[in-house]
């Protein structure tokens, strides 16, 4: 099967993301969990790179954070009217990765949330994921990744962390890389 992933346009999409047992993302707007060691991972990471992130994502940030320091923070609306101090807004992920291409980016990161998530995978815009994977599941959680089919990547372990003062619960950060044909 051939993907129509944006490695045409020189530029490497990469989700990021910590779901669930049940690929639950998030409840109100907002995290399920605490995990130290999946924010310390994420901040190294996406540091010195573009993170694309929906409205409400971004809106999810506490405002000490906005934007993400060391990041070249893009947030997609369709809201003609919306503006956010320290950041680009486009109005579609497709857009985003265009103008990305043209600034000599290597790679963009897209760190939610799930409809943005949903919409990547279902363009099959998406190079690699980097997903944690918490070992715990969250019957109130009102936002969800995506299923993904297992078989259409490669995997490799990362990291592992445990249960203690750090995180919230166990975890295990995977990478994947998209198997082309």
């Amino acid at each position: 099967m051939h993907s129509k992933s944006s490695s045409h346009i020189g530029l490497k999409v990469i989700l990021i993301a910590a779901i669930g047992s049940n690929n639950e993302l998030g409840r109100n707007n907002d995290l399920l969990w605490r995990l130290k060691s999946d924010m310390d991972f994420f901040k190294r990471t996406t540091t010195n790179h573009q993170v694309i992130m929906g409205r409400k994502s971004w809106e999810s940030l506490p405002p000490k954070f906005r934007p993400l320091p060391n990041r070249q923070n893009v947030v997609i609306t369709r809201d003609p009217a919306f503006a956010a101090d320290g950041c680009i807004v486009h109005y579609s992920l497709e857009k985003a990765l265009q103008e990305a291409s043209h600034t000599g980016l290597k790679n963009v990161f897209v760190i939610g949330g799930g409809q943005l998530y949903s919409h990547a995978l279902q363009q099959e815009l998406v190079d690699e994921m980097y997903l944690t994977h918490v070992e715990a599941t969250f019957a109130d959680a009102d936002v969800l990744f995506p299923a993904i089919r297992e078989s259409e990547w490669e995997k490799e372990l990362i990291e592992t962390f445990t249960s203690d003062d750090r995180n919230d619960y166990n975890g295990a950060i995977w990478h994947y890389v998209k198997i082309r044909s």
